[in-house]
């Protein structure tokens, strides 16, 4: 079982990362040592007692397209919701909506305690950030005041839709397209693949930020818009309304992620609401959308750098255990009775060393 390495994350932000530098300065205001011990503690016990146990009920089980509605596995709802009750959601997002504008490295260090405890789980929080950042950056003063707060909050969760069918990576053949109204909004019509977290029923809402373009656009990537279009539509008080024109058409099936729904999405067949098409809110400025997305875009990468520093630690927990546990011949000098715990091994012992040593190092770096 996991067990989260709070020591050496805290070792490696305040005397590799600087942050005890930074403390000491007052570069952070009020944010002392004590407070940061508490609050990577607390992370840590939140993922070791909390969503490690869940990881294996969620690959076993995994999320299901069930009547037109994606089910979670059993207690990953309330799992999320009182990750969100206990503000991960806010670190580093602006207080003016909500967030607690702590330094950027607590949140990576409790994005490796997220994806080491179970990486189908942190996908949800992950998208959700780098869409709250992207949104905070290039968003209109209106689309903040109705969305950012509840998704700092974690109230609603946050996706984003690049990839179609036809294109994969290369988004300057996209197809999906967006057509202008009078009231200012858009309607967008089109499918987009591999939709992390795209539906589910956790929260209340979930804003996807999708590219799509215009009519009359130019070609390629210098013709695409960035829009922000909620599953259900918002009203003037803040209240949810009705049901946006969009909805999941199937779920994939991503090895080593299978409790995370991975979904492909429809917008605007005329399956909900009285005018066909999903109702969308330009993101920045028409025609340079993917300037905005790359917010999220780079976001995501160094997140996905996370996974990789938190795969690497789980990884080399599980391998140490197994070593102390599964004996084979006879180590030398070893004296007990039997076979010897492999981790006696010199060989062994050094595989485990350097997985240990290329794990602190890549969060190092991180």
């Amino acid at each position: 079982m996991y067990k989260a390495p709070v020591d050496e994350i805290l070792f490696t932000l305040k005397h590799v990362a600087g942050l005890g530098e930074d403390l000491a300065a007052g570069i952070f205001g009020d944010l002392d040592e004590g407070l940061v011990d508490a609050i990577v503690g607390e992370a840590g016990r939140f993922a070791t007692d909390e969503v490690a146990p869940l990881a294996d009920i969620g690959d076993r089980q995994g999320s299901k397209l069930i009547d037109g509605k994606v089910q979670v596995p059993e207690g990953w709802a309330d799992l999320y919701r009182n990750w969100a009750a206990g503000g991960w959601n806010s670190l580093t997002a602006p207080e003016e909506f909500g967030g607690q504008a702590l330094p950027h490295m607590l949140h990576i260090a409790a994005m490796e305690f997220w994806n080491a405890g179970s990486m189908a789980f942190a996908l949800a929080p992950m998208l959700t950030m780098g869409a709250v950042d992207a949104l905070e950056k290039h968003g209109s003063a209106a689309l903040k005041s109705t969305y950012l707060a509840r998704m700092i909050s974690g109230e609603w969760t946050g996706t984003m839709n690049l990839t179609e069918p036809h294109a994969g990576s290369d988004l300057g053949v996209l197809k999906t397209r967006a057509e202008r109204r009078d009231d200012g909004t858009y309607r967008i019509f089109g499918q987009k693949i591999f939709i992390t977290w795209g539906d589910h029923e956790v929260t209340d809402n979930i804003v996807h930020l999708v590219l799509a373009r215009i009519a009359g656009a130019p070609e390629g990537t210098r013709g695409i818009s960035l829009f922000l279009v909620p599953k259900f539509l918002v009203k003037e008080d803040g209240s949810l309304g009705a049901r946006n024109d969009l909805f999941c058409h199937s779920l994939e099936h991503k090895l080593g992620i299978h409790a995370s729904p991975t979904c492909t999405m429809v917008y605007g067949d005329g399956r909900f609401g009285d005018e066909k098409g999903a109702v969308g809110y330009l993101v920045g400025e028409e025609n340079k959308g993917l300037n905005c997305m790359f917010t999220m875009m780079n976001n995501a990468r160094l997140a996905v750098g996370i996974q990789g520093v938190a795969m690497a630690e789980a990884a080399t927990q599980h391998a140490l255990n197994y070593a102390r546990e599964r004996t084979q011949g006879k180590a030398p000098g070893w004296k007990g009775t039997g076979m010897s715990p492999i981790i006696e091994h010199p060989d062994i012992a050094r595989t485990l060393l350097t997985m240990k040593a290329l794990t602190q190092g890549a969060r190092a770096i991180s």
